[in-house]
């Protein structure tokens, strides 16, 4: 017993470099991976970067097309769109990595309590997610949002409290398999509390297919929001969010053509780059690959 923990250390550790030395030589997880980290720049130093005030309105350059001095052109209001674009980048990742953490949260919890106890707990718990998964999460969240008030917080927690389900069915399916293990086994018949077993012992080993989870569940996450957005009932202007703007430019797309181009190609690369960079962290995880 005093000398397991090392060696899974060790083979923690060995797993950890084949999962990097995997990821390098993916082109998609490379491309994913830069995407991803653009955006994180960008939504960190939107204050240094942005050439203009995203809000600060200028009723003389009124839908003004892309060009020197407004690289995006401006909106019917007269405002940068590239400034706004930049902003929206804050939005996005705000609602992604928010939304989805709740949704992991729960979905951990749930999914290891079921797996890990089994039984009568494991068939009540399945049932209820599968009751879940009857509703069409989108109208669901289109209804939600439309009895609160339609703003970022609601929009972040209703979309978390709606996207659970999955990674609770993973954690449960992981936690079926690693609980009958030797070290399970091992902890258990030395009295260890079943919290301590379950947190300490067993998620760990079980977070892979979170992560994968998580990662896509992002580029979800932001997807749903631009729509909500682009529907009137996610972020409120002048919060201005990719969805938002896209709105704004869909009664001008005749001859405003840059307010839903711009918009519209950022919302593709950005949650094409976090699937990619998902479906590389899958393919990396996979023990079975050499």
């Amino acid at each position: 017993m005093a000398e397991a923990g090392p060696r899974v250390g060790g083979r923690s550790a060995s797993f950890a470099s084949i999962v990097a030395r995997r990821m390098l030589k993916n082109p998609f997880a490379l491309w994913g991976g830069a995407v991803v980290v653009l955006l994180f720049l960008v939504a960190a130093l939107a204050h240094f970067i942005s050439p203009y005030d995203p809000s600060a309105v200028d009723t003389g350059i009124i839908l003004r097309p892309p060009g020197a001095g407004h690289w995006l052109g401006t909106d019917e209001l007269g405002r940068d769109v590239l400034s706004r674009m930049i902003y929206g980048a804050r939005i996005s990742l705000m609602v992604g990595f928010v939304s989805i953490g709740i949704a992991t949260v729960i979905g951990v919890i749930i999914g290891a309590v079921s797996g890990y106890y089994g039984g009568m707990t494991d068939e009540i718990m399945m049932r209820f997610v599968d009751v879940m998964l009857t509703f069409p999460v989108f109208f669901l969240i289109l209804a939600v949002i439309a009895i609160l008030e339609p703003n970022i917080v609601n929009v972040m927690i209703v979309i978390g409290l709606t996207g659970w389900m999955g990674v609770a069915r993973l954690v449960r399916a992981e936690f079926l398999s690693i609980k009958e293990r030797d070290f399970v086994v091992a902890v258990r018949s030395i009295g260890q509390r079943d919290a301590l077993i379950i947190f300490k012992h067993i998620l760990p080993n079980a977070m892979a297919p979170v992560l994968v989870s998580a990662t896509l569940g992002v580029a979800g996450a932001i997807l749903t929001e631009s729509a909500l957005s682009f529907l009137g009932i996610g972020v409120q202007p002048p919060t201005p969010s990719w969805g938002s703007i896209l709105t704004e430019g869909k009664n001008y797309i005749e001859f405003a053509w840059w307010l839903s181009l711009f918009p519209g190609l950022a919302i593709l690369f950005t949650v094409l780059g976090y699937n990619l960079l998902g479906e590389a962290l899958r393919d990396a995880l996979d023990a079975r690959i050499n």
